[in-house]
């Protein structure tokens, strides 16, 4: 059984930070790509950061430069250091593991709230 157990979503005020943790376990869970994805109501899952075995990491635009991806170093962990937060980043993240972005395990997923 795979399990993704998501932590350190919040609320906070623009211009904060925030640190979301996963931890993946179980038995053939791929950790290929770890990655974390947010998503708001009535909007598809998007992808924020992505970790891909080997050192390549992946953000989408209106994150980069504030948003930090990091693994553990067995990859059975993963990070998202969130910086100088924007009211726009409020969503729901989900942890995300797997041999590609394709085909893999989802977390149950953290409200992150970003509001004065």
């Amino acid at each position: 059984q795979v399990q993704l157990v998501e932590s350190g979503g919040g609320l906070v005020q623009p211009g904060g930070s925030l640190r979301l943790s996963c931890s993946v376990s179980g038995t053939r869970v791929s950790t290929n790509v770890l990655a974390w994805y947010r998503q708001v109501a009535g909007k598809e899952r998007e992808l924020v950061a992505a970790s891909v075995g080997g050192g390549i990491t992946r953000y989408m635009e209106s994150v980069k430069g504030r948003f930090i991806i990091s693994t553990g170093k067995a990859r059975d962990t993963v990070y998202l250091q969130m910086n100088s937060l924007k009211p726009e980043d409020t969503a729901v993240y989900y942890c995300y593991s797997g041999f590609s972005t394709s085909v893999g395990h989802w977390g149950q997923g953290t409200q992150v709230t970003v509001s004065p």
